[in-house]
């Protein structure tokens, strides 16, 4: 969401006139837009911005921005903390950055701005693409969280949920695709709520209205809330072609006892439930998660439960975060604190078990054939672990399933200087490893002789 948020901005500020420059010292304007899901997140924002205190002084007219989640959080505290801060605007202020910008050229004062709204401001939503957006594009879908998860914060910087007019989401879609685009990304902290509350179309049936933009090769989704996950959406991953064949579906804790002090309303029982049915529609789906390590009062015995739900479901990557209390969720003030030494060693452990469970997964789709949307030149190159044959120009891209995979072009028929981003191409896997997969392409001609099984194409 910071990411699409930040696009917004550099848009914005383009239109009046600002470029992007490439180090601090270079900037007329610098903006920090922050992150408060998580304490250590908060602390980097407040150390960045004490490193830019001596820029200041030397350059007195630069303009130092915060916004973001910490912004909303903190408001003008951040100014007594950091007075040569001149800007603070909150998540509802994206939209008014242009007018806040010249507001604090023109008085030289600090301004703060972090009013939240009940509706979504799209009047000044820009639409135009940026320089080098890539393939893939984020496009928010909705903001805010009526959940209020007693570890979250979100609630309280992003407000109550709301959702976007999905022909404007359509709309921001097709300028995308228009400007490169050919994956896109739906974003929201609740998407399987989307539009309820105004009363519009299902998340389901915007998902067949994206998956029908011309032009558009794949459709991800993120993030879902298991107590919401409904049949139709499950039935979306065998209906629509361009979605792709991957659910991030956080979970949080395999313990019922945790999840009911997290107020996560479902139990571990109905969340394998729709784990089941998602995989009996889709066999080959990918399925990914979040979990929350040392939350209060997480015994050994809660603990060893979420490694069992680990084992049961058999994630294909995991996500792992080590319990932060947060400025004004409910679990902030729950005894029973987990020390954190605990917390590392338990992290640790489930880390440890997620590696040797997507090594495996990995393992299995060597000699599968994948189809992979070219996100552009591999950012490692070249890979020291591979033989020798392999040591050229390596091009990467993503799965439908969301698995890495680089590849070259040597020994096919493409050419080596030929510009293959945005292509989607079959890649034969002759090679796992712990966070990606190697191949090589696989000739159109040859494609064609192929039948599709569970986990990708094999050789008829």
């Amino acid at each position: 969401m910071n990411v699409y948020d930040s696009g917004q901005m550099v848009k914005q500020l383009a239109l009046q006139g600002y470029r992007q420059v490439s180090s601090p010292e270079q900037a007329d304007l610098i903006i920090s837009n922050t992150c408060a899901i998580r304490e250590k997140a908060e602390q980097k924002v407040f150390s960045f911005l004490g490193r830019l205190a001596s820029l200041k002084r030397r350059k007195p007219s630069l303009i130092i921005a915060v916004g973001g989640c910490v912004a909303q959080q903190e408001g003008k505290k951040i100014l007594e903390r950091m007075p040569h801060v001149d800007l603070v605007f909150g998540t509802h202020a994206i939209s008014r950055l242009s007018g806040l910008i010249r507001q604090v050229e023109l008085l030289r004062e600090p301004v703060v701005a972090v009013e939240m709204s009940d509706v979504i401001d799209e009047s000044h939503l820009v639409l135009a693409a940026g320089d080098n957006e890539g393939v893939s594009r984020f496009v928010t879908i909705m903001q805010g969280c009526d959940n209020f998860c007693t570890y979250c914060v979100v609630p309280y910087v992003r407000g109550r949920e709301n959702s976007r007019k999905p022909d404007n989401i359509v709309k921001e879609i097709r300028q995308a695709v228009a400007s490169g685009a050919r994956e896109v990304t739906l974003l929201g902290q609740n998407v399987n709520s989307y539009g309820k509350k105004e009363h519009l179309c299902s998340f389901p049936e915007l998902l067949e209205r994206v998956c029908h933009i011309e032009g558009l090769s794949r459709v991800r989704f993120t993030t879902s809330h298991p107590k919401d996950l409904s049949a139709e959406l499950i039935c979306a991953f065998r209906d629509l072609d361009r979605l792709c064949k991957h659910f991030h579906l956080p979970v949080q804790s395999g313990s019922n006892q945790i999840l009911k002090r997290m107020n996560r309303k479902y139990t571990r029982e109905t969340y394998l439930e729709k784990v089941q049915k998602l995989r009996a529609v889709c066999p080959d789906i990918a399925i990914s998660s979040d979990f929350i390590v040392g939350f209060p009062g997480e015994s050994r015995d809660d603990f060893e439960q979420t490694l069992d739900l680990v084992r049961t479901v058999e994630y294909d990557s995991l996500f792992v975060f080590k319990y932060s209390d947060r400025p004004n969720a409910p679990a902030a003030d729950y005894p029973d604190k987990i020390p954190d030494d605990e917390k590392n060693e338990r992290l640790h452990r489930l880390l440890e078990l997620q590696e040797e469970i997507t090594v495996r997964k990995h393992e299995a789709l060597v000699g599968t054939i994948q189809q992979v949307l070219v996100e552009g030149l591999s950012k490692k190159q070249p890979l020291s672990n591979l033989k020798e044959e392999f040591q050229d120009i390596q091009w990467s891209g993503r799965s439908s399933g969301n698995k890495i995979v680089n590849f070259s072009v040597k020994d096919s028929c493409r050419a080596a200087d030929e510009d293959l981003t945005g292509k989607l191409m079959y890649i034969r896997i002759q090679k796992a490893c712990s966070h990606s997969l190697w191949g090589q392409p696989v000739e159109e001609e040859l494609k064609l002789t192929e039948v599709e099984g569970e986990d990708g194409y094999y050789a008829a």
